[in-house]
């Protein structure tokens, strides 16, 4: 499928619990630093940068300097682009299992 490829980062990123955790936190509060957000987790804020760099990479999340602390948001394009894929993908489920029904019927 064409343009299968944009959402492999989203998915990856999003195939662990922890970052699936801390993007939930981000779209409830809006903002919060690794600091903030390594206090409701039993891990280091080294552990939530971590996965924070993870989600920024996959472009679900966007870091901004705040004084000395970094101030992570959450950015929805990125889980939109794969949202449609998925829809894409279900689409055409839905047509072989359709026509696979019909066949059946026969």
């Amino acid at each position: 499928m064409p343009g299968a490829e944009a959402p492999d980062a989203v998915f990856a990123a999003l195939s662990d619990s922890t970052r699936r955790r801390l993007l939930a936190t981000l779209a409830q509060r809006g903002a919060a630093t690794a600091t903030e957000l390594a206090r409701e987790l039993p891990m280091s804020r080294q552990a939530v940068s971590k996965h924070l760099g993870v989600l920024a990479e996959a472009g679900l999340v966007k870091s901004e300097p705040a004084g000395r602390a970094v101030r992570y948001r959450p950015t929805p394009a990125p889980m939109s682009e794969a949202v449609e894929w998925m829809t894409a993908v279900g689409r055409q489920w839905d047509a072989r299992l359709a026509a696979l029904g019909r066949s059946l019927e026969r």
